[in-house]
């Protein structure tokens, strides 16, 4: 069972040596804990939102000099009492003054669990509370204004207005019931019906965010093939302007896949240089390094196709570019060692880039084609971009319900029975914001967050 009522004590910061690490305190003897190990000023007559310098103390030995925050609650970010002591970034001292806190009556927080009291304080919805552990994690741009949007209620005031309007029109359905003998109506189903459509298109739009949402949070994952001697490896150290793949003129030198990140207008993309497809090799180890090049891009998100635009034929690379197609698969075609020459008029060929990757020429348009191609303009764009996987599903039988409603009108069906279809529909946008909950689920989301948050 949750318990709410104990103090919970946590290392806030990063593992590792630093100049500052933190211990956190929630519950309601976090400043009477601080205060015992603090010597300088009492805590407890100090005002909230004030920080103050002294030493924690083991009996009489110094264990380091800190500055303690004091927030004193309901505003602080659980709800509750919450003191930081920031020591000397020293893992030996911060698990130390962490002992001290538990000694004294602290219990060590669970993953989480910070977070857990500010959404069961009621300082944060469940949207909210998620895009704290998205903030945390966001390695781009796109990431960060994402999680920040969620953070800050852009979500959750989408769904509250949702939310609000079906209560409103549900609330005078089930009044309608309480004269059912006097066949009256409260609910304008005119006005209902036009309602239902605003908000199916409003759940169909964050449901399409979803896709651009999985590439903000989790990357994309572009695997680059071609035949040996293409110059992958040489692209890939371009596009990441460092000596990362090993680069030689004899075919087959790159014999597994190796993966990079690069960050292209907030976006990351997860580059992974495979080794040289060809039909047939006697070398065992270059077999199975093709295997994997065919493994990893059949899991890619897009396929850079390069080739050597100066020996290459246009009939050659139609070919690749139909089993592509065929497949379903987002790709780009990349005429390479376009400073040789170029066998065919490949400018005229359609959806080619011609680079240069040893000379690094047009590897910015190459950037800017990979860019387009995921998420151009959508990534700029403002409001709501889903990017959890719990609310992609929540949202999907909300657009399930809403279309049972609909159909429902559309039928004339009676009252109780539309009642039941908003009362489904309500319930699924509770789950999302946490208002509909149980603590299995709640126990699952925070295990994901990190300790001391």
């Amino acid at each position: 069972m949750l318990n709410i009522n104990d103090t919970i004590a946590a290392i806030a910061t990063p593992p590792g040596e630093g100049a500052i690490g933190i211990i956190r305190l929630s519950g309601p003897e976090a400043v009477g804990i601080t205060n015992t190990l603090f010597k300088g000023k009492d805590l407890s007559s100090q005002p909230s939102h004030t920080i103050h310098f002294g030493r924690i103390m083991d009996g009489s030995n110094v264990v380091d000099e800190v500055v303690v925050s004091l927030y004193k609650g309901p505003k602080s970010y659980t709800g509750e009492d919450v003191t930081e002591i920031s020591c000397h970034g020293s893992g030996y001292v911060l698990q130390r003054v962490l002992q001290l806190c538990l000694q004294q009556g602290g219990r060590l927080a669970k993953p989480g669990e910070f977070t857990l009291r500010a959404f069961l304080k009621g300082r944060l919805d469940l949207t909210q509370a998620e895009a704290v552990a998205d903030l945390i994690a966001s390695q781009s741009g796109s990431a960060h204004k994402a999680a920040i949007h969620n953070l800050r209620g852009g979500f959750s005031e989408d769904l509250k207005q949702m939310r609000e309007q079906l209560i409103t029109f549900s609330a005078l359905i089930e009044l309608e019931l309480d004269f059912s003998q006097e066949d009256v109506e409260f609910a304008d189903r005119t006005k209902f019906y036009d309602l239902i459509e605003r908000l199916t298109t409003a759940t169909g739009q964050l449901l399409q965010s979803f896709r651009l949402g999985n590439v903000i949070k989790n990357g994309v994952k572009v695997a680059i093939i071609g035949k040996p001697n293409a110059g992958k490896s040489t692209l890939l150290n371009a596009l990441l302007n460092e000596e990362r793949a090993i680069v030689s003129d004899i075919a087959g030198t790159t014999r597994d896949t190796i993966e990079e990140t690069i960050n292209i207008n907030g976006v990351l993309f997860r580059l992974i240089d495979t080794a040289g497809i060809r039909e047939h090799s006697l070398d065992t180890i270059e077999m199975k390094g093709i295997e994997r090049s065919m493994e990893a891009m059949n899991k890619a998100d897009v396929v850079v196709y390069l080739f050597d635009a100066s020996t290459s034929e246009t009939e050659e690379v139609n070919t690749r570019k139909q089993e592509l197609e065929k497949n379903g698969v987002k790709y780009l075609l990349v005429g390479n060692k376009a400073d040789l020459g170029t066998h065919a008029s490949w400018e005229d060929a359609g959806r080619v880039t011609l680079i240069s990757a040893k000379n690094k020429e047009n590897i910015h348009r190459l950037k800017e084609a990979l860019f387009d191609l995921v998420a151009a303009g959508a990534v700029q764009q403002e409001g709501t971009i889903i990017t959890n996987a719990r609310h992609y599903g929540a949202l999907q039988e909300v657009a399930k319900s809403l279309a049972a409603i609909k159909a429902g009108l559309d039928n004339q069906l009676p009252g109780d029975l539309i009642s039941l279809d908003i009362r489904t529909c309500l319930y699924h946008l509770g789950e999302i914001t946490g208002e509909i909950t149980t603590e299995d689920k709640l126990d699952y989301i925070f295990s994901k967050f990190c300790i001391g948050k």
